[in-house]
């Protein structure tokens, strides 16, 4: 009376295995397609950018770098440039600390 009839249950088939297995992943491949568009390609894009930036500084260039520093290039080398910050007193900074080239005439 208290107890139900239990149902025998059939295994499932072998090639249902593989296709659940696939079924499962999808939803993972589908987050990192998403990840790749959403985050790594603009983040390499920006970086690619900065790089080709960095590689066209010439002298004379103004520029703000990463500190917060504005001034203009006077001297340019492998990994430091020269920046003038006010007449007659200049700094060294790495070529990397460089996040801006503003446009000529931009410092007064």
């Amino acid at each position: 009376m208290f107890i139900s009839s239990a149902f025998a249950q059939t295994a499932p088939a072998a090639g249902g295995d593989m296709q659940s297995t696939l079924m499962s992943m999808l939803p993972l491949a589908l987050m990192f397609v998403v990840l790749y568009f959403v985050m790594i390609r603009p983040q390499m894009k920006k970086q690619k950018e900065h790089a080709a930036m960095i590689a066209a500084l010439a002298k004379g260039d103004e520029v703000i770098t990463g500190g917060g520093l504005l001034g203009k290039v006077s001297k340019m080398g492998d990994t430091f440039i020269g920046l003038e910050v006010s007449p007659g007193v200049d700094i060294q900074v790495q070529r990397s600390a460089v996040i801006q080239v503003l446009p000529k005439g931009s410092i007064k």
